[in-house]
């Protein structure tokens, strides 16, 4: 007699916020049949996350109200997975498929085995796949449409730890908290790439271990770890870095000093009243310069976390534009790359007279520091900036202490001359 099967089916849904312009992710499973009993559950499992851009299916209804004002349920790509306009969206439904699948196989493997047998059929065969090549493929698959730096640190990660193992595979089965302890500490001194010499800085380390992590925990979610090893292992706690700007008095100064790339000091300029990536500049086309009344506008999209941005600009930075060309014309046409342009930027930088180290990015630390300085609140310039976390923004914050020496003097007690008085010489 053949063993009938409850044929559970797991989604991943929308559930509408009741307070906020947001959609949370949850995954719905039925019907679920509890310690043998008949009647069918339906289990709701919060995946606690949520999406503000999903893209929806006008073909398929979803509800219609009393006043006929229809909703319609997500658009799906043929894998099933809900599609959104946002990529930190889409990655945030893509891991929602995941758990979706891994759910999916539990109930699937629960008509036919028992859970523990299950769980074993599923990891002895995992337990010989080599983890150095599942990350490899994690990279490519998750990041193919990041920014470049992205691309090339996870690419880095992998490079590394086939260094780390000897060009040899390391199958899931060495996967634990010792062998992770273990490149935790290779990290840390681990050479530098490209032709730099020497072992990489203590923040580079920590930002190679996160992604490592980041690896482990999708591991974990795509059912070839048992365990959650990324969430038991402590990460490397970055070291506060140097954040180097420019005062008013600097910029005015380069504004006044002639580069012998105009371009370059262009850009510079732009960045430091913008706040804008060089990668950015480097990218802007003139349609993404656009006006609304007398407020000129920035509508891009960020290279590096391809959020897009709507922002204000000074007239002043119009001005650095030059004379306004076609459409899908670069506003900064022949900016040098990164690699090339910091020859020029130095020369210029020395002939104004500044001796510390300044980058193009320092325009960018410029900009956010004198704003902060000039009393701009810090959620403002973090949402300028195309900050997704405040805690970045806050790193500019402990740089802008004009605050804390005017509050030194608002508290003020009227002490008495006293014989044993005397005045504090340093």
């Amino acid at each position: 007699m053949k063993k009938k099967l409850a044929k559970t089916k797991c989604t991943v849904k929308l559930r509408k916020s009741e307070y906020q312009n947001e959609w949370y992710l949850i995954l719905e499973s039925y019907p679920v049949f509890k310690n043998g009993t008949d009647k069918p559950n339906r289990i709701i499992e919060a995946l606690n996350r949520t999406i503000k851009t999903p893209v929806w299916d006008k073909t398929r209804t979803a509800r219609t109200t009393a006043d006929g004002e229809k909703t319609f349920k997500p658009k799906r790509d043929v894998n099933g997975v809900i599609q959104c306009k946002s990529p930190i969206d889409q990655d945030a439904c893509i891991f929602a498929d995941g758990v979706r699948s891994l759910r999916q196989k539990e109930y699937d493997n629960a008509d036919l085995y028992t859970e523990k047998e299950a769980e074993l059929a599923v990891q002895n065969k995992r337990q010989n796949i080599d983890f150095i090549q599942y990350f490899l493929k994690v990279s490519k698959d998750r990041h193919r449409n990041s920014s470049q730096s992205i691309i090339v640190n996870w690419n880095r990660v992998g490079e590394l730890l086939k260094l780390f193992n000897n060009n040899q595979p390391l199958p899931f089965s060495q996967i634990n908290t010792s062998k992770a302890e273990e490149i935790r500490r290779f990290f840390l001194s681990v050479p530098c790439g490209g032709n730099k010499k020497g072992i990489v800085s203590h923040n580079t380390a920590s930002t190679y271990f996160s992604i490592f992590k980041a690896g482990l925990k999708q591991a974990f979610i795509d059912g070839y770890l048992s365990v959650d090893i990324s969430a038991k292992i402590k990460g490397i706690k970055e070291e506060e870095s140097r954040r180097e700007h420019l005062s008013i008095e600097e910029l005015n100064i380069l504004a006044e000093t002639a580069c012998e790339r105009p371009i370059v000091k262009r850009a510079a300029l732009f960045s430091a009243l913008t706040g804008i990536r060089h990668c950015d500049i480097q990218n802007l086309k003139w349609k993404d310069i656009q006006a609304n009344g007398e407020q000129i506008f920035l509508n891009f999209t960020q290279q590096k976390t391809k959020g897009v941005e709507y922002m204000p600009i000074p007239k002043q930075a119009l001005q650095l534009c030059g004379e306004r060309g076609k459409l899908e014309q670069l506003v900064f046409e022949d900016l040098p790359a990164p690699s090339w342009i910091s020859k020029p930027l130095k020369r210029w930088i020395q002939s104004a007279g500044i001796t510390r180290n300044i980058t193009f990015h320092c325009f960018r630390h410029t900009y956010a520091t004198l704003q902060l300085s000039s009393g701009t609140d810090i959620y403002t310039v973090s949402k300028m900036l195309g900050h997704r976390d405040l805690k970045t923004t806050q790193i500019y914050a402990k740089v802008v202490d004009k605050t804390k020496r005017d509050a030194t003097d608002k508290i003020k007690i009227e002490l008495g001359k006293d014989k044993n008085e005397g005045e504090f010489k340093f």
